[in-house]
Order: C-alpha cells, then sequence, then structure tokens
C-alpha cells in the first residue's frame, strides 16, 4: 500500500488505474479493511490518512470511513463506501478496466 498525502497525490494518481483508500487510524473497520487488502498483493492501493490530509478527504467529498475512491488518469471515476471483502473490491475494479 502506498501512503498518499498532499504532497505526492497528484503524482501517483495521474496515470492509469488507481484505487485509494481514505481511512483513519482510530477506524476499526479501516483497520479490518487494510487486513483486507493485505491479501490483494498485485493491486495498486494507495492510503491517505484523513487526518493527515484534511484537504484530500474534504476535495473528494469523503463523509464515511474507510471509503476508497477509483481514479483514472487523475480522475476520480467511482466511489466505494464501507468495508468490502476481496471478491466485492475485484468486482468493482473489473467494472472499470479496459
Amino acid at each position: 500500500m502506498i501512503h498518499l498525502n498532499n504532497k505526492n497525490f497528484e503524482e501517483k494518481t495521474k496515470t492509469g488505474l488507481k484505487l485509494v483508500l481514505f481511512s483513519a487510524k482510530w477506524c476499526g473497520y479501516c483497520q479490518k479493511q487494510k487486513m483486507v487488502l493485505n491479501t490483494m498483493p498485485d493491486i495498486w492501493v494507495g492510503e491517505i490518512d484523513t487526518d493527515e490530509s484534511p484537504e484530500l478527504t474534504e476535495k473528494y467529498g469523503i463523509m464515511s470511513f474507510p471509503t476508497f475512491v477509483l481514479f483514472k488518469n487523475g480522475q476520480g471515476i467511482a466511489k466505494f463506501v464501507g468495508l468490502h471483502n476481496k471478491s466485492e473490491l475485484l468486482n468493482q475494479l473489473m467494472k472499470y478496466m479496459n
């Protein structure tokens, strides 16, 4: 998982399909979600700590945790809210791969 923040966010998400997790250290569901993501080593996942990067959290309208935003060439194209298992995440990603 790639740690993202205000300084590196645009550079890391500007090309290709990128899955970004908005989470918080105090969020129990976020910690469970990270355990699921660790079983998916072939998927590029960036993580934003919402306490460290409130500007990005606000910019993308994040209200609940965990929330995923899927980016394609720097543009947010989908948002998934809540805890997801591996198959749910893969099914969501497959919809946007072409």
